[in-house]
Order: C-alpha cells, then structure tokens, then sequence
C-alpha cells in the first residue's frame, strides 16, 4: 500500500507551499483547459455558429490578456486590443439584432493571435499573475474600480 506524503500539518508550512505554487504557472491541465474554451469560442464564431456565450468568452479573453501584457506577461498592444474591442462590439451588435454570432475574416486573425497570446500566457505567466487579473476581471465586470497600483519588480 502506498504511503501518504508527510506534509506538515502546520499553517506556516501550509503557508509557504501556498506561496510557492503562487511562483509556479498554473497547472499545465487547467491551462490547457482554459485556452480550449476560448480557441473553441473562436472557431464557432469563425464558422457562424456562435452565441452570446462565445462573444463573451472572446471578450473576457481579450481583456485577460491585456491585462496579463499589462502586468508584463505576454504582449498586446493598445492598437491590437483597440481594434479586437471594435471588432467584439460588432459582434454584439450584429448578434442582437440578427440572432447571427459570427466573426468575419479579418477579426478571426486578430482574435485568433489574441488566443495564442492568452494560450501562451496562461503556459507561462506566474499563478499570482493570473489569480490578479482574473479578480481585476471580476471587478471590471461588476462595474468596480478595477485598476492596479503599479507593482514594483525586483
């Protein structure tokens, strides 16, 4: 029978494992997990089979990895996600008023590198990084001030 590891059962050890998973990106599975969901948000709407759950993906996508670049993981300008902006919002636009979720050609390339740029992050990004931009996230979306001091970095 297998022996069960030996962790210390004391909340300073619990703590300090804790903070060195928070060094490590996040489990290789999850991360696969969560880029999937959006490469799949962008093949349904690429095909025109999407919904107002794929454009939201999409979004949520796009502002995590402007957050993530914002944080110095990852790249994305402000003319990239300037532009995915115009092109979500057309989706939206487009979707209510016809029932029709879809992304034309030119914004399937631009989202399609945004989802590389999320996939790749996710891979490489500190699980700190991405635990903060995810409650960043949570915040915008609730309407609350959702902006960062600027962290300093050794």
């Amino acid at each position: 029978m297998a022996q069960p590891i030996p962790f210390s059962r004391n909340a300073g050890a619990a703590r300090a494992r804790h903070a060195k998973a928070m060094l490590l990106p996040m489990a290789r599975q999850t991360a696969d997990d969560l880029a999937l969901r959006a490469h799949l948000a962008l093949d349904v709407l690429r095909r025109g089979d999407g919904g107002i759950g794929d454009a939201q993906t999409l979004t949520q996508v796009m502002l995590l990895t402007g957050f993530l670049a914002e944080s110095g993981f990852g790249s994305a300008t402000g003319e990239q996600l300037g532009a995915a902006e115009r092109e979500i919002a057309k989706v939206f636009d487009t979707g209510r008023d016809t029932g029709r979720w879809s992304l034309d050609e030119s914004g399937f390339t631009l989202f399609a590198q945004i989802a590389t740029n999320y996939d790749q992050q996710l891979h490489r990004a500190p699980l700190w990084a991405v635990t903060e931009v995810s409650e960043r996230l949570d915040r915008f979306t609730a309407g609350l001030p959702y902006q960062f001091a600027t962290r300093k970095r050794a």
